[in-house]
C-alpha cells in the first residue's frame, strides 16, 4: 500500500471507523492552512485514517497487525491532537506541514520506527515530485512462454492485456491495468503456459476485499484457462479463444463436447440422439460472465467433466448436459431441455448437487437424500451398512433410524447372552461412510437418529466427544435426536421420563401423539410393577440439560420432533416419519421395503426481486418448470438399492427450496431481526408453497397421480397450512400465526379433484454449494460475515458483501480503512461508529441477531412446508438458559426439526492482506517459483476448545468447516 493518501490529502478522505478515544470528529473553530493557501476546517478523523494507512502500508494487516494498528492509532491520535492545541498560532489555526511533523514525532517517539521511517520517505518523495518532472518508463525485457512440449514462444503481453480488459469490461471499480501490474509480477522469462494462467487469476484475487466486482474479474479470468483446457481437448489441438470469440464458438464446441463425452464413456449415449444443433442455438455464451470466482472455482473443481484431469466441459455446455439429462423422457425433450437450460443457467433455480454431478452420465443417480430404518437383527444392521455405502456412492446423504436396535443388556435370544447395544454398530456405520468418499467429491456423510426414550440414549449423546473410549466414539457421522412430544411436556413439567430398550417396547418406534403417549404410560406402569427387564427412569429436565449440554459442547445430537413430522405429514396413511436425512429438511417415512428418497432443488429468491418487490409471475414459472425437473428425476433416476426406488416410484416425493433469502431481504432493505422480515418469510413461502402445489397437480393431470395418493391428507383436501391445525388439536392449542393471503380454497379443491403427482413438494435444503454457485447467500441463513475468507474443499476464499459495498460507496464510506476495520471487528459493521444505523442493521451477521428472529420466521414458513427446514442456529455467547430458551421455542412454534447450533470459535475471521492469494487455488497443479508463490491462508474458523462457561464454546459447529456436508 502506498502513502499517496496521507495527510497530504485528508480532506479527501472520510472518516475513520473509530475515532481516537478522547477526541472529536471534528475539533471545533481549528483550521488548516493548505499548501495552496486555501483554509479548511480541521478534523482529527482524518489524522487516524493517515495513520491507518501508514501502518497498515507498513505492517500489512494481518490478525496481530490489525489489532495493534487500531489501539495505536488511538493513543497516538490523541497525542497529536493535544500537541497542535497546544501550539496553535493564535489558538485555533494549523498549518499542514505542521501537521505532518506532529503525526512523525509522535511515531518516533511511540518507537514506530518503520512506520515513521516509510512517512519520512513518502514526505520526501512527495516533496520531490511537486518540483521534479517524472522518469521515463524503461521497457521491461521480452519474455517468453514455455508450452506442454517444451518449445518457447514469446509471451503474448498483448493477449494477456486484452483478456483482462476483456474481464473487467462493463464491472464497475475494476481496473484492468491494476490486475495487469500485479499479475507482471509473477510472470518470468520461461514461464508455463498453465503458470501464465493462473497470473492474471491470483493479481484479480488480491484485490477482492477492496472491491467484490473483482471477483467476478477472476472468475472471468479463470474462465480463459478453462476455454483453452476445453477447447484444445474437443479439438485436439492447442486452442484459445476470448469470451468476445465465443458467441461463434460455443455452438461447434458444444458438438465435440457431446461426441468427446459420449466417446470417454463419461455420457450417457442417447444424448448425441437429440436435435445438437437446435440446442447449440440455445446456448448463451453471455451467461459465463455472470459467476463469482467462489461459484466457478467449486464448478472447475467438483462439477465439470474431466478426462485424465484436464476439464473439458464449460458452464453453458454443463448447464445443458443436467437439462438434457433430465429431458431424456420427454416428448418434445429438445424444448423441455432448453426450458430447464433457461432456468439453470440464469440462476434463478439450481438443481441439488447429486443432480448437478450426474445429469446426463451413465449412472444418473440424481437423488439428494436418502432415509432407511435399521432393522434389530446382524442381517438388518449390516445390510442397512451396505446400503449406506451403496446409496453414498453417488452422492446421496444419508438419514438413518437406529431406534429398533434393542439397548445395552437386553436380552439376544439366540446366543442367550446380552447386547452391546447400539453404539458399537454405530462406529461401523462411521468408518463406512469416511471409506465410501463419494469419488473424492466430497466425504460420505451420514446422520444417526434415536429416539429419546431408548435406554443406550446417554451413550448416544456422547459418540462425538473428544474424551471417552475411542471405539464408543464417532467423530465422522452426525447425530440427532428424535424427541417426541411427550417428554417436551415432561421436561416442561419437570417430571420423570423412563427409558426402555426397543426390543421390549418395539410399537412405540411406529406411534406418535396420543397413541405413543397411551402406550409409554402403560410401559411406565409396567416397569413400576416390575415386569421390564431393561428399563431406567431418569428426570426428564435432568435428560433436556445433558442433550443441550452435548450439543453445546460437541455439536451433536440435534434436536428434532417426531410428533410435528408425523402429525402433519401429508402420507400418515402409508407409514411412519422414523428419522428425518443428513440435513434435517426430510421428512419421508421409512420401513424395512421402503428407504426414502428425496430430490432437491431451490429457487434463487434474490432473482425473484425485481423493481423492489417479488415478482409473482416469474416465481410461478420458476416454480412450474422446476417442479416438472424434479419430477422427473424420479423416472431417470439410478437407483442403486431396489428399496430405494420402490419408494421412490410409489410416492414420488420432491424437495423445492430455496436460496438467497438475506439477499433477497437486502434487496428490499429488510433487516432480518424485524417484523417485516418475519412478514416477508411468510409470503415468500406461501407464494412458493401455493404455485408448488398447484404445479404438482398439473403434473398429475397430465402424467397421473403418484400411487399412494388416496388416503392422503391431499386427497382429504388437507393441505400444510391446514395440517398446523391437527398438531394444535394434539397439543392443546399451537401459538402460530395463522394469517394467508392467496385462494387457497381454489386449489384445495384442485388438489382433492385432479390429485398430486408428488406425494411432497416442499423442503428447505442447506444449499451450501449451489449457492456459491449462484453467488448468493445460503439457504435461510442470515449473513456469517460481511468480509471474511471461506474454506471450502476447493480451498479458501475471500468474500465479500457486495450489497454493503454498493451501499458503503454511495455514502463515501468505502476506503481501505473500512476494509481494515471490518477485518478487525470479524466482518461486524456494528462497533464502526462512522457506519450509520440504518446499514448496521440491514447488514447485520449471523451473531448479532436475536436467534429468536430465525425462529420466528422459520415458523411462519413451516406453515406452509410439507417437509421441513435446514435451520441453523446462531448463539454469539451462549449459556444453559438462552439454549434452554431457544429450543422450547422452536418447539412451542410447532418447528419439525432444527439443524446445527453455530457458536463463535476462537479465531473469527482471517485478517490478511491477501497479497499473492487468498488461499489454494486447484486450477492450476503446476509449481510456481518461489518468487511468486501463492500465500496459503489458513481457514477463517478454528474451532474453539473452551469449557463449556467460555464466551466461545466448546466444538459446536463452527463456519466453514471443509469436511463438512453443511458447509459443501
Amino acid at each position: 500500500m502506498s502513502l499517496q493518501t496521507e495527510t497530504t490529502s485528508a480532506s479527501a478522505i472520510p472518516a475513520p471507523a473509530r475515532p481516537a478515544s478522547g477526541t472529536k470528529s471534528a475539533e471545533p473553530g481549528y483550521q488548516v492552512i493548505r499548501r495552496n493557501g486555501a483554509v479548511t476546517p480541521f478534523d482529527a478523523s482524518k489524522i487516524s485514517v493517515a495513520l491507518t494507512k501508514a501502518f497498515l502500508a507498513v505492517e500489512g494487516s494481518t490478525a496481530a497487525a490489525s489489532r495493534r494498528v487500531h489501539d495505536a492509532v488511538a493513543e497516538l491520535t490523541q497525542q497529536i491532537v493535544a500537541g497542535l492545541t497546544r501550539r496553535a498560532e493564535g489558538g485555533r489555526t494549523f498549518h499542514i506541514e505542521d501537521i505532518q511533523d506532529q503525526v512523525e514525532l509522535a511515531l518516533m517517539r511511540g518507537e514506530h520506527h518503520k512506520v515513521a521511517r516509510a512517512y519520512v520517505l513518502y514526505r520526501e518523495q512527495q516533496a520531490r515530485a511537486r518540483t521534479v518532472p517524472s522518469a521515463p518508463v524503461v521497457p521491461a525485457p521480452a519474455l517468453h512462454m514455455t508450452r506442454a512440449d517444451g518449445t518457447r514462444v514469446a509471451l503474448d503481453a498483448a493477449r494477456l492485456a486484452t483478456i483482462v480488459r476483456e474481464a473487467c469490461g462493463g464491472l464497475e471499480g475494476t481496473s484492468a491495468e491494476a490486475v495487469v501490474a500485479e499479475a507482471q509480477r509473477n510472470l518470468y522469462d520461461g514461464i508455463s503456459e498453465d503458470e501464465l494462467s493462473l497470473a492474471p487469476i491470483l493479481a484479480a484475487r488480491t484485490l477482492i476485499e477492496t472491491e467484490p466486482n473483482y471477483a467476478k474479474v477472476s472468475a472471468r479470468l479463470l474462465l480463459d484457462k478453462l476455454r483453452r483446457e476445453a477447447l484444445s481437448h474437443v479439438e485436439g489441438r492447442s486452442e484459445t479463444a476470448t469470451q468476445s470469440e465465443m458467441g461463434e464458438r460455443y455452438a461447434p464446441y458444444f458438438h465435440g463436447f457431446i461426441r468427446s463425452g459420449v466417446a470417454a464413456e463419461l455420457l450417457d449415449p442417447e444424448l448425441a440422439r437429440f436435435d445438437l444443433p437446435r440446442l447449440a442455438a440455445a446456448l448463451k455464451p453471455e451467461r459465463d460472465l455472470q459467476f463469482d470466482y467462489l461459484g466457478l472455482q467449486t464448478l472447475y473443481d467438483r462439477y465439470f467433466l474431466h478426462e485424465r484431469g484436464t476439464r473439458f466441459e464449460l458452464p453453458q455446455a454443463f448447464f445443458m448436459r443436467v437439462a438434457m439429462g433430465l429431458a431424456l423422457r420427454e416428448i418434445d425433450r429438445e424444448e423441455k431441455a432448453i426450458a430447464f437450460y433457461d432456468l439453470l443457467s440464469s440462476f434463478d433455480f439450481m438443481a441439488s448437487t447429486p443432480t448437478l454431478f450426474n445429469a446426463g452420465t451413465l449412472r444418473a443417480q440424481l437423488s439428494s437424500c436418502f432415509l432407511t430404518t435399521v432393522a434389530d437383527d446382524l442381517d438388518g444392521i449390516f445390510k442397512a451398512v451396505k446400503d449406506n455405502a451403496l446409496l453414498a456412492k453417488y452422492s446421496g446423504g444419508l438419514g438413518n433410524d437406529w431406534t429398533r436396535v434393542r439397548g445395552l443388556g437386553a436380552h439376544i435370544k439366540g446366543t442367550n447372552g446380552e447386547s452391546q447395544g447400539v453404539v458399537p454398530f454405530l462406529k461401523v456405520a462411521n468408518d463406512t461412510a469416511i471409506a465410501v468418499n463419494q469419488g473424492g467429491k466430497r466425504k460420505g456423510a451420514v446422520c444417526a437418529y434415536l429416539e429419546t426414550w431408548h435406554v443406550d440414549i446417554e451413550d448416544f449423546l456422547d459418540l462425538r466427544k473428544n474424551t471417552g473410549d475411542e471405539r464408543r466414539r464417532t467423530h465422522d457421522m452426525n447425530t440427532a435426536n428424535w424427541v417426541p412430544d411427550l417428554f417436551m411436556q415432561r421436561v416442561a413439567e419437570d417430571g420423570p421420563w423412563t427409558l426402555f430398550s426397543p426390543d421390549e417396547t418395539v410399537d412405540l418406534h411406529d406411534l406418535y401423539g396420543a397413541a405413543f403417549k397411551t402406550a409409554y404410560l402403560n410401559y411406565e406402569d409396567k416397569a413400576a410393577r416390575g415386569e421390564m427387564k431393561v428399563w431406567k427412569q431418569v428426570r426428564a429436565l435432568d435428560l433436556w440439560r445433558r442433550m443441550l449440554t452435548m450439543l453445546f459442547e460437541t455439536g451433536h445430537p440435534w434436536i428434532t420432533f417426531k410428533d410435528p413430522c408425523n402429525i402433519r405429514s401429508p402420507q400418515q396413511h402409508a407409514g411412519v416419519v422414523h428419522s428425518s436425512n443428513l440435513c434435517t429438511e426430510i421428512t419421508l417415512n421409512t420401513s424395512d421395503d421402503e428407504v426414502a428418497v428425496c430430490n432437491l432443488g431451490s429457487i434463487n429468491l434474490l432473482a425473484h426481486i425485481v423493481d423492489g418487490r417479488l415478482d409473482t409471475a416469474k416465481l410461478a414459472r420458476t416454480v412450474r418448470i422446476a417442479m416438472r425437473m424434479l419430477d422427473n428425476v424420479i423416472d431417470i433416476n439410478f437407483y442403486t438399492i431396489p428399496e430405494a426406488r420402490r419408494s421412490n416410484l410409489r410416492h414420488r416425493p420432491v424437495g423445492l427450496g430455496l436460496m438467497g433469502f438475506q439477499d433477497a431481504l437486502q434487496a428490499l432493505r429488510l433487516p432480518y431481526a424485524s417484523d417485516a422480515a418475519v412478514r416477508f418469510a411468510d409470503e415468500s413461502m406461501e407464494a412458493i408453497s401455493f404455485h408448488a402445489i398447484s404445479a404438482s397437480v398439473d403434473l398429475a393431470a397430465e402424467r397421473g397421480r403418484y400411487p399412494s395418493f388416496e388416503g392422503s391428507l391431499w386427497s382429504k383436501g388437507v393441505l400444510p397450512i391446514d395440517s398446523i391445525e391437527m398438531l394444535a388439536d394434539a397439543r392443546g392449542g399451537l401459538d402460530l400465526d395463522r394469517s394467508q393471503t392467496l385462494d387457497w380454497e381454489s386449489l384445495r379443491a384442485r388438489v382433492v379433484s385432479t390429485g398430486m403427482r408428488n406425494s411432497n413438494t416442499m423442503a428447505i435444503a442447506p444449499t451450501a454449494t449451489i449457492s456459491n454457485i449462484c453467488g448468493v447467500s445460503q439457504s435461510i441463513e442470515p449473513g456469517y460475515q460481511n468480509l471474511y475468507v471461506k474454506s471450502n474443499m476447493s480451498g479458501d476464499f475471500t468474500v465479500v458483501n457486495a450489497a454493503l459495498v454498493h451501499d458503503l460507496k454511495a455514502r463515501g464510506l468505502w476506503d481501505e480503512v473500512m476494509v481494515s476495520d471490518l477485518k478487525y471487528f470479524d466482518g461486524s459493521l456494528g462497533q464502526i461508529d462512522r457506519v450509520p444505523d440504518d446499514l448496521k442493521a440491514l447488514y447485520a451477521t449471523a451473531f448479532e441477531l436475536d436467534c429468536e428472529w430465525l425462529l420466528e420466521a422459520a415458523a411462519r414458513r413451516q406453515k406452509w412446508i410439507d417437509q421441513a427446514q435446514s435451520l441453523n442456529l446462531y448463539i454469539a455467547n451462549p449459556s444453559g438458559k438462552k439454549l434452554d430458551a431457544l429450543y422450547r421455542l422452536a418447539w412451542q412454534r410447532g418447528l419439525k426439526t432444527t439443524y446445527y447450533l453455530r457458536s463463535r470459535s476462537a479465531t473469527h475471521v482471517e485478517k490478511s492482506t491477501l497479497k499473492g492469494t487468498d488461499g489454494k487455488l486447484n486450477a492450476v497443479s503446476a509449481t510456481v517459483p518461489t518468487a511468486a508463490a501463492p500465500i496459503a491462508v489458513p481457514p477463517a474458523v478454528v474451532a474453539s476448545t473452551e469449557a463449556i462457561s467460555g464466551e466461545a464454546w466448546g466444538n459446536a459447529c463452527s463456519i466453514n468447516d471443509p469436511t463438512c456436508e453443511a458447509c459443501q
